[in-house]
């Protein structure tokens, strides 16, 4: 009789580290805006480098799980995701008689969110400075660099006026930068 009920206590320690978890789980994982990217992620078990956006299998920890990512476009993005405890499976394992302390020297009772959206700073629009060699007008100054004429003076405002409308055009993505530059370039040169 003791010896049947050694065995099913050999047998009830043995099988309550199965019954919490396994020691990885799976994580979806893609950037705020639908960027694709890479991604480190690691805790003290381990680290897992990635694409962005991927499924991929995290070894469960107790500590937090850090993330290093960069989008294609160079935007980066760091932080961490908090590791939380899985109460109901951790209450099994103390009912088995092991008092939790399996899952608790291999993390197995923690667990990680299981879908992940990494923020990432909005794009910023790419300003290019135009060259100033290449804002030279007919007689090879700069631009301000003249006193113009009453005539020249309506002219410039005119010009400026169309330089403010081309800008708005580029800005709100109508026209191209090359068309903008093209553009802004024949302004102030006639």
């Amino acid at each position: 009789m003791k010896k049947t009920i050694l065995l099913c206590f050999i047998i009830l320690q043995a099988a309550c580290a199965s019954i919490v978890n396994d020691a990885n789980i799976p994580m979806t994982v893609s950037f705020s805006d639908g960027s694709a990217g890479k991604c480190v992620f690691r805790n003290k078990r381990g680290a897992w480098p990635s694409a962005i956006p991927n499924t991929l299998m995290i070894r469960r920890s107790d500590d937090a799980l850090i993330y290093d990512c960069e989008s294609e476009d160079g935007r980066d993005s760091d932080g961490s995701i908090v590791s939380e405890m899985e109460g109901a499976k951790l209450t099994a394992s103390v009912i088995f008689f092991d008092l939790g302390i399996t899952d608790a020297i291999t993390d197995k009772h923690r667990t990680y969110q299981g879908n992940i959206v990494i923020p990432l700073a909005p794009k910023k629009p790419i300003i290019k400075e135009v060259n100033q060699t290449t804002a030279i007008n007919k007689n090879d100054k700069m631009p301000g660099m003249i006193q113009p004429s009453a005539e020249e003076s309506s002219e410039a405002v005119s010009d400026k006026t169309k330089l403010k409308e081309l800008k708005q055009l580029y800005d709100d993505g109508l026209v191209s930068e090359a068309i903008y530059l093209d553009k802004q370039r024949e302004i102030l040169l006639k």
